[in-house]
């Protein structure tokens, strides 16, 4: 099950057309969906989460949480609004375009996607963009 969950007043209206899109990009990747929980928060709110559990004082767009259990993907992906909005402008792309591009990459590390080195983040913006082409197919 895939839930969305709200720290901040900005709330999605297509939830469930992002749910159908994130369940086609986890059977892309031979997984099955679990529970996974998207909270959606503003900067300061990741930012303690950041100090708190990863022991890092920056602000970041998403801190994802997996509890995947064998190819059944579980846990807590939180995204700051405030970083994907910024963010948009900066890579001069939509915002509904960059929160999808975050969603699926919270999704893409359950799926055992890293992004630490040069070559694992060159390999998981490939799939970034493979999984976004895949958000206006029907199944």
């Amino acid at each position: 099950m895939i839930n969305f969950f709200y720290e901040t007043e900005a709330e999605f209206t297509n939830e469930s057309e992002l749910s159908s899109w994130i369940n086609r990009v986890i059977l892309s990747e031979e997984k099955s969906e679990g529970e996974i929980n998207f909270i959606i928060c503003n900067d300061e709110y990741l930012l303690k989460i950041n100090q708190d559990f990863l022991k890092h004082d920056t602000y970041t767009d998403i801190i994802s949480f997996d509890n995947t259990i064998g190819n059944k993907l579980s846990g807590d992906i939180f995204i700051s609004i405030e970083r994907v909005k910024e963010n948009a402008l900066k890579y001069e792309v939509n915002f509904d375009e960059e929160i999808r591009r975050v969603l699926v990459h919270g999704v893409l590390h359950f799926c055992g996607y890293k992004d630490k080195t040069k070559e694992e983040e060159i390999k998981m913006r490939m799939k970034e963009d493979e999984k976004l082409a895949l958000f206006h197919v029907e199944q």
